[in-house]
């Protein structure tokens, strides 16, 4: 089954709650997009707002940030069930290992992230080791972008590679994408406008998952 992690990105943060409580029986991870302004233009939200949120289901925050081993601990703190820093941002293997190793003695799974234009050989040195590859499918740091279908390539490697890995999509997926995506070996698709922007957010999320 294909997981749907629908982002809080694309939600209305004065009824964040409400927004939560809308899709949380239809879906299975709840994405955090964490973006601090350095690594990435954008600046989203920290710990403190993501506290707030009560779900049962899986948070996931992709730390887009110049240091993730600094917010490690607070995001573990809040409950988060998987956590994923970039391939950018982390290049030594040394300090890739040692991030993982931090993450999953919280009790959560690591990812790590590649861009649209970071090669698979970037992260040749830990991908068997990780828990989560996340391929972004759009350039990080906002919202509503258009998928770009290049990367698709990239997934279709990856998942020949191998095969039992989760392989995570982020950026422009919506109901004409994501078929796309799980063909190509995604298994975990993120999205946030195709689900708090529709009509009715059930159906999208079924369709989005196939």
């Amino acid at each position: 089954m294909t997981i749907i992690a629908p982002s809080i990105l694309a939600a209305d943060f004065g009824h964040l709650q409400d927004e939560v409580a809308s899709i949380e029986p239809y879906c299975e991870w709840l994405q955090l997009d964490v973006m601090d302004g350095h690594f990435v233009p954008n600046l989203s939200f920290g710990a403190p707002v993501c506290k707030c949120i009560k779900t049962k289901l899986l948070l996931d925050a992709h730390l887009m940030v110049a240091n993730p081993a600094d917010r490690i601990t607070e995001f573990a703190a809040i409950g988060c069930g998987n956590i994923t820093f970039h391939a950018e941002a982390v290049q030594s293997t040394n300090d890739r290992r040692a991030l993982m190793s931090s993450i999953r003695a919280t009790g959560a799974t690591a990812g790590i992230a590649l861009n649209p234009a970071t090669p698979l050989s970037a992260i040749d040195d830990v991908v068997s080791e990780v828990d989560l590859v996340l391929i972004m499918s759009v350039e990080p740091g906002f919202g509503g972008q258009s998928f770009m279908p290049e990367v698709l390539e990239k997934v279709k490697e990856l998942r020949a590679r191998h095969p039992d890995l989760m392989i995570q999509m982020d950026g422009g997926i919506d109901t004409k994408t994501a078929p796309l995506a799980r063909k190509a070996g995604a298994n975990n698709l993120v999205a946030g406008s195709a689900i708090f922007k529709a009509k009715n957010r059930k159906e999208a999320i079924e369709m989005i998952r196939g």
